[in-house]
């Protein structure tokens, strides 16, 4: 089952000719959440074919330009293109006002309705959920308001082999029971589950963090994932800038990764202030084994 991501920016601040600002696509079981959207996030879209009326979910970390100023732009050419589905989008509360204003200014009357849902700042809290995947917030040590989010796919069923299925002329509803852990009572005798069930892959979970200083309070929110993206504006080099700014250094990512025993980290969110991100990679690697970075239109999978 799909559960990848397209960056389409990963830089911090202001755009450059390298690196956009911060925005990703979430692609879990087919389904698309938008995840930030810095500005020129819809022109990235069109480069890197991500259809827009595909996302029904979008979700704001905080209120800094680089991660919400392409928004009003992408909910006025999804009306423009036709759009008639809701839009559910998840942010600090003020943003619904900055919404509110900016479509009664340009007097813009949308043609879909948005659902406005407030994140909270206080714990680790469920925003949306449904039969394959929970979608939580959680608190970042940012200078303002800020919220990562984390997506967990839910545990899959047991397989029930297509030869026992056969064999056997087991009906839908001897197969969901199989599935559910129980034997069967056949006329030929017991059927264990054990013995026709291959077990379903581990469930899979991806954690976003935009902009934080290093906390260890993330660790127990963290603990286990599949996949982080941490944000590593500066080097080591800079720790104490990255401190009063309450951003992170790669080396202190790859820390976080190794403390939340995770699978594998992604870095980004990259100063201008550097010419390449290699050194990124490099310093983050002293500290943890499988390091990532993000560019635009990398597409990583989330793989256990």
């Amino acid at each position: 089952m799909t559960f990848d991501i397209t960056i389409l920016g990963c830089g911090a601040a202001t755009p450059t000719s390298r690196h956009n600002p911060s925005s990703q696509v979430v692609n879990l079981h087919d389904k698309l959440f938008l995840v930030d959207c810095g500005e020129g996030t819809q022109m990235q879209m069109r480069k890197f074919k991500v259809r827009f009326q595909r996302i029904n979910h979008v979700f704001i970390s905080h209120l800094h330009g680089d991660h919400y100023l392409g928004l009003l732009g992408f909910i006025s050419s999804m009306h423009l293109l036709g759009r008639k589905n809701p839009l559910h989008i998840y942010g600090p509360a003020d943003l619904k006002e900055v919404i509110d204003i900016s479509l009664r200014v340009s007097q813009t009357f949308l043609e879909y309705k948005i659902e406005f849902h407030a994140t909270s700042n206080d714990d680790k809290n469920l925003l949306f959920e449904d039969k394959t995947l929970s979608i939580y917030s959680f608190p970042l040590k940012h200078r303002i308001y800020c919220c990562g989010f984390q997506f967990i796919e839910k545990q899959r069923q047991p397989k029930v082999s297509k030869e026992a299925i056969a064999r056997h002329k087991l009906v839908p509803s001897q197969i969901l029971e199989l599935k559910k852990g129980k034997d069967l009572d056949l006329p030929s005798g017991l059927l264990k589950n054990a013995d026709v069930c291959s077990a379903p892959p581990l469930a899979r979970s991806y954690s976003y963090c935009s902009d934080t200083a290093y906390s260890e309070k993330l660790i127990d929110w963290l603990k286990g994932s599949t996949l982080i993206y941490h944000e590593s504006t500066f080097l080591e080099e800079e720790k104490e800038r990255a401190k009063s700014t309450f951003h992170s250094t790669a080396k202190q990512a790859a820390k976080m990764a190794a403390k939340c025993e995770a699978k594998a980290l992604l870095l980004g969110h990259f100063s201008s202030r550097y010419l390449t991100d290699d050194d990124f990679r490099t310093e983050a690697l002293e500290f943890f084994p499988h390091v990532m970075l993000a560019d635009e239109g990398l597409v990583v999978n989330v793989t256990n």
